[in-house]
């Protein structure tokens, strides 16, 4: 239970000097399959410029249930959902799309299908922010390949700012959610804001979804917007079985 309200993120903005403060949101919707409007509740109330999903619709009519949740969210597509098994972007139209892209990624026998959707945005005339949304697989020695493969996704999108959001099926203590802290900012570590733990309430406590900033990116706060002004405890428990993390970014001019 969340007694009293969450001070508020750094407000999306550009400044004076070219930098763009960016409110960037990690969620596992698993699929659609719960309370689509309380979804789209807490997404508008974490007020993102740009949202990784997980768990996207990916099989029959994926593009309408994407349309759905852009509309119910208040955002538009970017890329992903089918096309990257699961993945996809969200962005407002504050972000101009210079490019996207949904990879599918090398998969083991017996286990699901993975991928990553991609994009480089750009914030007023110099921020630009590269980003991208994965969810890695359950099975260890997978994972940490995936893990791998992320990096050089980050490495070949040509921008020297990014950000990855993602449900990692990690813990901090874990080899791979290690691999990439090592090489990335991870939000939490850095600048901890709101809730710790990413699992359903009433769940063990885990964080197993993050968002992880290149160096360069100020990170300015990040963590589950439990008690952010309209963002509902039932909403949460209604919209998914995942906490969404919210962080808010500096990026600088290019």
């Amino acid at each position: 239970m969340v007694h009293g309200t969450l001070p508020d993120l750094p407000a999306s903005r550009t400044e004076p000097d070219g930098s763009a403060v960016v409110r960037v949101l990690s969620y596992n919707v698993r699929s659609m399959r719960d309370d689509v409007a309380a979804l789209g509740r807490v997404i508008r109330a974490c007020a993102p410029d740009v949202v990784c999903v997980q768990e996207a619709p990916r099989f029959f009519r994926w593009r309408k249930a994407a349309a759905r949740l852009a509309r119910e969210a208040e955002l538009a597509y970017v890329t992903g959902g089918g096309t990257a098994s699961g993945p996809m972007l969200l962005a407002s139209l504050r972000a101009h799309v210079e490019r996207s892209e949904s990879v599918l990624l090398p998969r083991t026998p017996g286990l699901h299908q993975r991928g990553l959707a991609t994009a480089v945005l750009r914030f007023g005339r110099g921020a630009r922010l590269g980003v991208v949304s994965c969810h890695l697989s359950v099975n260890a020695e997978e994972r940490y390949g995936q893990g791998r493969l992320v990096l050089e996704k980050l490495a070949s999108l040509g921008v020297p700012h990014a950000v990855v959001g993602g449900d990692f099926n990690d813990r901090p203590d874990g080899r791979t959610f290690g691999l990439l802290a090592r090489e990335l900012r991870d939000g939490w570590a850095v600048r901890p804001w709101g809730r710790e733990h990413t699992t359903r309430l009433g769940d063990p406590l885990q964080r197993i979804d993050a968002v992880f900033a290149t160096a360069g990116v100020e990170v300015l706060g990040c963590g589950v917007p439990m008690g952010l002004a309209g963002v509902t405890e039932a909403d949460l428990r209604a919209a998914t079985d995942h906490l969404p993390v919210l962080a808010a970014v500096r990026v600088p001019a290019v």
